[in-house]
Formats: C-alpha cells, sequence, structure tokens
C-alpha cells in the first residue's frame, strides 16, 4: 500500500486527511523507514507494509470508537508511535502522551512526534504502571490507548488509576480473545468490553489477520 492508497482507504472508512495531515503522516512514514534500521521499532519484514499495518492499524480506531477533540489521551507501549501519533495527526486538538519503557523508542517516538509540527504531544520514557505514583497523571486521562502490548488484564491493572470515571480504553489487539476478556473481567467486575472485528473498505488485511479492536470502559 503506497501514499495514495492509503489515502483512498481512510476516505472509504470515514477517516477523512486532508493535506496537510497526508503530509504529516507522509512525513512519519518516511522517518519510520530511516531509523528502524537503528532501532527497529517494527519487523524489518514490515517496512514496506507502514502504511497498511501500522499507520492505517492506528486510524481504524477512529472508525468505530470517538474520541472527543479536546480529550486528554495517552498511549501505553507507544514503540515507534503506534497508535497514538496517526490518531494525533487525524485529531490534532487531543492531547497526547506517549509512554514507553525502552528509552530508545520512546525518545524515537518523541522526536516523530515533534517533527509533525503540533501542540501537546510529547513523549516519556516510563512504565505506564509508573505514572500511578504521581499525583498529576491520577484519573486525568479521557482515552488510554495501546496496540498489542499486553494481556488485557495487564493493561486494566496498569491504567486503572490513571483514568477519569468516564475514561475509555482502546486496545488493538488480534485473534481469539475469550479467554482474555473473561480473565479481565474476573479480576474487574465493573469492566464493560465491546469486541469489535476490523473490517475497512479497501483492503481484507485487517480480517485475514483476525485485528480486532475492544472498547472498554470501568463502572463505578
Amino acid at each position: 500500500m503506497d501514499s495514495i492508497e492509503f489515502w483512498t482507504v481512510c476516505s472509504a472508512n470515514g477517516i477523512v486527511l486532508d493535506r496537510r495531515q497526508m503530509d504529516n503522516i507522509n512525513r512519519f512514514h518516511d522517518e519510520l523507514v530511516i531509523w528502524n534500521d537503528r532501532i527497529n521499532m517494527v519487523s524489518r519484514q514490515d517496512v514496506d507494509n507502514l502504511y497498511e499495518r501500522h499507520i492505517l492499524h492506528s486510524l481504524t480506531i477512529l472508525k468505530y470508537a470517538t474520541i472527543a477533540p479536546k480529550a486528554r489521551c495517552m498511549d501505553v507501549g507507544t514503540g515507534g508511535g503506534f497508535p497514538g501519533i496517526p490518531l494525533k495527526i487525524a485529531l490534532p486538538e487531543i492531547q497526547m502522551l506517549l509512554v514507553d519503557s525502552i528509552a530508545k523508542k520512546s525518545k524515537a517516538a518523541g522526536m516523530f512526534a515533534q517533527h509533525t509540527g503540533l501542540r501537546h504531544i510529547s513523549a516519556q520514557t516510563v512504565r505506564a504502571e509508573a505514572l500511578a505514583d504521581k499525583a498529576e497523571f491520577r484519573k486525568v486521562f479521557d482515552v488510554i490507548t495501546a496496540r498489542a502490548v499486553a494481556p488485557l488484564v495487564q493493561l486494566v491493572s496498569w491504567v486503572e488509576p490513571l483514568l477519569k470515571p468516564t475514561a475509555q480504553m482502546l486496545f488493538l489487539k488480534g485473534g481469539d480473545l475469550e479467554a482474555e476478556i473473561a480473565e479481565a473481567v474476573k479480576k474487574f467486575p465493573t469492566l464493560a468490553v465491546e469486541e469489535i472485528a476490523i473490517e475497512m473498505s479497501g483492503t481484507n488485511w485487517f480480517k485475514a489477520q483476525e485485528k480486532k479492536l475492544l472498547i472498554c470502559r470501568l463502572g463505578s
């Protein structure tokens, strides 16, 4: 998938990106290609598929979930900036904090974020669970995202202290998640999980790979 096909598929699925946003997407893509040889943020065999399997995958969230324009968001285990940077480019008014425990990855993500020229996006080298020890991060986030980072029960355990009461967790995963969801609900009885099989007009990859979005909320 090239840049034009990527934009076409986005448009066909209700994800509208203007020229400036596409310029940012393309710059992000090109910088990832250059830096991936040094830092290995995505599989080297996957570099030719960045538009579809990483950037578009990140934006599939927007087909199924609504993120408020001024939402305060955090992307856990961001790696090279997925899904946080594509989401920030598509929704420039949100606030986005990218976190990863691996310094070289968080620093690269921070560099990519800075090069978008967008405000209210930053990166930190920290474990998500460690943020609960800092008062400025407790119960402040409207949205927390993650992509293939950890089992659901672990993700919820990490971020639960950081969530506003009305917050949503948007987790990109794949395969059979029945047991994983059951384990999380057992530990967090008020956890509501909506499991969505991702389908995108114009590409069959997400359906073939059984890619899923979990939309999760914790009740009181």
